[in-house]
């Protein structure tokens, strides 16, 4: 599968975006590249191959993360965060209500 130059360009109408000619051509060129990188990856026969867990599952029976500690490093700063707000209460911001 490879795109077109119109496919780029209806594809940056959609999302709004506004490409120039060379840079709609180099997009086509990268979208194409990476078409054809997923080619190649569909092609390679897979069967019989377990999945990984995790890449490092590959080089090591067992799978140990270093994790840190689960602590508060930094201090609670609410209630200097609110004094600029115009209404607060138990912590919340209070706004007016727009949904009936």
């Amino acid at each position: 599968m490879s795109l077109t130059q119109s496919d780029v360009t209806r594809i940056a109408h959609l999302a709004h975006l506004e490409l120039s000619p060379e840079q709609a051509g180099k997009t086509l060129e990268q979208l194409n590249g990476i078409f054809s990188l997923v080619e190649k990856m569909q092609a390679i026969d897979t069967a019989g191959i377990e999945p990984l867990s995790h890449p490092f599952a590959l080089v090591t029976d067992h799978l140990a993360l270093r994790l840190r500690d689960d602590v508060v490093t930094e201090t609670d700063h609410r209630d200097a965060y609110q004094q600029c707000a115009p209404a607060t209460q138990d912590g919340l911001y209070l706004v007016p209500k727009v949904i009936e």
